[in-house]
């Protein structure tokens, strides 16, 4: 099991460009594929990313096609979420998350959590 740190968030205008950053520890790191996650106030955690264990494959939301960009370095146990023309609709709790399959979107196939990071969009 891997060990996840979130970093990166806070609050920015409409617009605005964020990156996200996710630093793992504990077991090997390329052994899991890795998502993101996010959960507004009220609502249900939902999928926003997600990238295979190499970094050859990603896929994302529908709501954030274009938009977000996961990417990985294995060297470094690391995984980022670039976030571009943001919006008010994007804030949220973001969490990292890893899987031991790859290609998945459902929050219960995801093993390990980190703790979150605020990122507030005011428009």
């Amino acid at each position: 099991q891997v060990q996840l740190v979130e970093s990166g968030g806070g609050p920015v205008q409409a617009g605005d460009s964020l990156r996200l950053s996710c630093a793992a520890s504990g077991r090997t790191f390329s052994a899991y594929a890795m998502g993101w996650f996010r959960q507004a106030p009220g609502l249900e955690r939902e999928f926003v990313a997600g990238i295979s264990r190499s970094g050859r494959v990603t896929y994302y939301a529908d709501s954030v096609k274009g938009r977000f960009t996961i990417s990985r370095d294995n060297a470094k146990n690391t995984v980022n979420l670039q976030m571009n023309s943001l919006k008010p609709e994007d804030t949220a709790v973001y969490y990292c998350a890893s899987a031991l399959q790859e290609s998945v979107r459902r929050a219960d196939e995801y093993i390990g959590w980190g703790q979150g990071t605020q990122v507030t969009v005011s428009s």
